[in-house]
C-alpha cells in the first residue's frame, strides 16, 4: 500500500458522445468487447497498490452503480477504507446540484477530503483510454519531491483538453499552456498528483474567489504565485474519449495488436466486473477475420474488423465490416452494416442495409429496434 489516494471524476460526460450517454456516464461508457472506461482507472490504482479511491458522480450514474458493485472486483471492496461513491451533495447554493466545473465538484467533497488519511491523492479523469504505471508516476513524484506532478504524454491521441505544459531543469514546468496546438511541450492527460493540504488549499482559494476550474484557475493561480510542477511522461497508448469519433478510432485502434498490447499490459492487468457466460459458438458457415468477440455470442454471419461485446447474436448470411456491437444485441439475417456503432440490447431486422463512415459512423440507440 502507498501514501496515496484515488479521486475518479466520473460525473461528467461530453455531450459530443451523444446517444452513447444518454443512459450513461462517459465512466460506464463500453470499450473493446468486455471493459468499461472506468476500469482503466481502477486498474491503474489497484496495480499501484492503492487502496482507498473516492468516485464523484453527477447523474445517470445507475449504469455506474451496476458495474462498481463495491469495487470488489477491484480488490477495494472493505470494512475500512477502499471504494467511496460520491453522489451530488453539498451544493447547498445551486438549484440543480450540478457541477459547473471541477473545481466546484472537488468543494462538494471537501469534508471527504478532509478525511483522506494519506498526505497524497490522484486526481484521475474517467474517459480515458490508457494504461498508466501509477506506481512509477507516484515514485516520481516522491523522489522529485514534488507538491503537484501532472502525467503528461508526447501525445493524447483525440486530445481535447487543450493544456499542455513546457517542461524546464529536472522535468519541471512553471508554464502551463492552453490550446497548444502547434506550440512545443507535454500534453496533459487530466492526471494530477498532489498533496494533500495543497489540493484543499486551492479549493477554498477557488471558494473564495468565485472560480470553478482547475487549469485555468486553481492551477494557474499556484504557478503565478510561484509553485512549479513536476512532469511525468507516459510513453504508452492514451487516448480520450470525448466523441462518437474518438470513441469509434480508439475501438478500432485496439484491431491493432501493437496498441492493443500498449493498453492491455501483461505486467499491469486490467480488472472489470466478472459475468460467467459460456463460450461463443461459431457456426460452420461463419467467417471471421480480425475482431475482438466476448464470450456468449452466437456467430453464424461474416464479420471483419469488428468489436462484438458479450451476449450479441449474428444470424445467418448478416455481413458486418468495421462495426462495434454492444451487448446482446440481435443481427437479423442477410442484414448487411458497415461503421456502425450499435448500444445494447439493439435489434437490427432481416435484410436492413447501414452504411456509415470512419469519420461518421452510424450510431443506434439502446434498446432500439430498427
Amino acid at each position: 500500500m502507498i501514501d496515496l489516494h484515488g479521486i475518479i471524476y466520473a460525473y461528467h460526460s461530453d455531450p459530443a458522445l451523444n446517444e452513447l450517454v444518454v443512459h450513461r456516464t462517459s465512466a460506464s461508457l463500453p470499450f473493446c468487447s468486455r471493459y468499461r472506461l472506468i476500469d482503466f482507472a481502477l486498474s491503474a490504482m489497484t496495480n499501484a497498490g492503492v487502496r482507498d479511491v473516492g468516485v464523484i458522480m453527477q447523474n445517470n450514474y445507475q449504469s455506474l452503480l451496476d458495474h462498481l458493485e463495491g469495487g470488489k472486483d477491484w480488490d477495494l471492496s472493505r470494512g475500512s477504507g477502499g471504494l467511496s461513491l460520491l453522489p451530488p451533495y453539498g451544493l447547498h447554493d445551486s438549484s440543480f446540484g450540478r457541477y459547473n466545473g471541477c473545481m466546484s465538484a472537488l468543494y462538494a467533497i471537501r469534508s471527504y477530503i478532509a478525511d483522506i488519511r494519506q498526505d497524497n491523492i490522484v486526481l484521475y479523469r474517467s474517459d480515458l483510454a490508457v494504461n498508466l504505471d501509477l506506481k512509477e508516476a507516484f515514485r516520481s513524484h516522491v523522489s522529485s519531491d514534488s507538491v503537484i506532478t501532472a502525467v503528461c504524454a508526447e501525445k493524447v491521441n483525440n486530445c481535447t483538453s487543450g493544456f499542455c505544459f513546457l517542461s524546464g531543469e529536472n522535468s519541471r514546468s512553471n508554464q502551463m499552456v492552453f490550446a497548444p496546438y502547434g506550440q512545443e511541450g507535454l500534453s496533459s492527460m487530466e492526471v494530477y498528483i498532489i498533496r494533500k493540504s495543497v489540493l484543499i488549499s486551492l479549493i477554498d482559494w477557488c471558494r473564495a474567489n468565485g472560480k470553478i476550474h482547475f487549469h485555468r484557475d486553481a492551477l494557474a493561480h499556484y504557478l503565478e504565485n510561484g509553485g512549479t510542477i513536476g512532469l511525468y511522461r507516459h510513453t504508452g497508448y492514451c487516448a480520450q474519449i470525448a466523441s462518437i469519433t474518438d470513441y469509434y478510432s480508439a475501438s478500432m485502434d485496439m484491431l491493432t495488436q501493437s496498441l492493443k498490447s500498449e493498453l492491455f499490459p501483461k505486467n499491469r492487468p486490467v480488472y472489470t466486473k466478472g459475468r460467467s457466460s459460456v463460450s461463443t459458438y461459431y457456426a460452420k458457415e461463419a467467417r471471421v477475420r480480425n475482431c475482438l468477440i466476448a464470450d456468449g455470442c452466437y456467430i453464424e454471419g461474416k464479420l471483419e474488423n469488428c468489436i462484438v461485446f458479450r451476449g450479441v447474436r449474428v444470424k445467418q448470411g448478416a455481413t458486418l465490416k468495421n462495426c462495434i456491437i454492444m451487448q446482446d444485441a440481435i443481427i437479423g439475417e442477410n442484414a448487411s452494416l458497415e461503421c456502425v456503432i450499435s448500444d445494447k440490447e439493439t435489434v437490427f431486422s432481416a435484410g436492413l442495409v447501414l452504411t456509415g463512415s470512419s469519420k461518421l459512423p452510424i450510431t443506434v440507440p439502446k434498446g432500439k429496434i430498427i
